[in-house]
């Protein structure tokens, strides 16, 4: 399917990265959102409600995607972009292995943990200044202009999307092919996405709401299906 319907795009999920060690959201019994719930955990009145709380709640969790590195999965899709098989990958990721893969196309739909940003004056911030922060006691942490609550550039629940999403929402039009790796499409509206596309493939380890539809249905590990796909198309990385 690759080698004959392009273009291609990759769209990722929490499950490209758990063979890094990031625990993902919704596996059952396992995944974080099965044991909190996000909407009050993990979202913008969270934050602007009690922002000390909000950090010790979620900062923990971002932390763990810093000392992460990219698997099998993630250079095996840097490696398709480059060999020409995708245009790039669209991730609901925030923890940029993609990028550290090799990936050169990449759109960050939920956003990214290199910055933050003041709620007030909207100064930008390097992420590891926030760190800093919390770790030294400025909890919630503040901006240095004007002591506005520092905020993640991630996408939290209730907050609109990123300008990311909108591009993926472009580019997938007329797309003829959209792997969708590790994803349980259940957050919306990126779930949305394979709708734009006019074959789609899920890698996944569990069922999707999209597994009827699809014209091809993995349910393996992410690192695993690579590793047999690009020794079958005699592609090493």
């Amino acid at each position: 399917m690759l080698k004959t319907h392009r273009p291609a795009f990759a769209l990722t999920g929490a499950g490209v990265s758990t063979e890094s060690g990031i625990p993902d959201f919704r596996s059952p019994g396992t995944g974080l959102w099965t044991k909190i719930d996000p909407a009050k955990a993990a979202s913008l009145s969270a934050l602007k409600r009690d922002p000390a709380r909000f950090y010790d709640i979620n900062l923990d969790r971002w932390l763990g995607c810093a000392g992460a590195k990219p698997n099998s999965a993630h250079q095996a899709l840097a490696l398709l972009e480059k060999e020409g098989y995708l245009v790039g990958v669209i991730t609901q990721n925030i923890d940029g292995l993609h990028r550290q893969a090799g990936s050169k196309r990449v759109w960050e739909v939920h956003g990214h943990l290199r910055t933050c940003r003041c709620m007030d004056c909207k100064e930008s911030q390097p992420f590891g200044e926030l760190v800093n922060k919390v770790r030294t006691g400025e909890n919630p942490p503040l901006c240095p202009s004007c002591s506005g609550v520092l905020r993640p550039e991630v996408v939290l629940f209730e907050d609109a999307m990123s300008r990311d999403f909108y591009n993926a929402t472009e580019v997938l039009k007329g797309s003829q092919l959209l792997l969708v790796v590790g994803s349980s499409l259940q957050v919306y509206p990126a779930a949305g996405l394979p709708g734009l596309a006019r074959r789609v493939v899920i890698i996944n380890r569990e069922p999707t709401q999209w597994d009827e539809q699809a014209d091809l249905v993995i349910h393996r590990s992410a690192g695993e299906v690579f590793q047999d796909l690009l020794k079958e198309m005699g592609k090493t990385g």
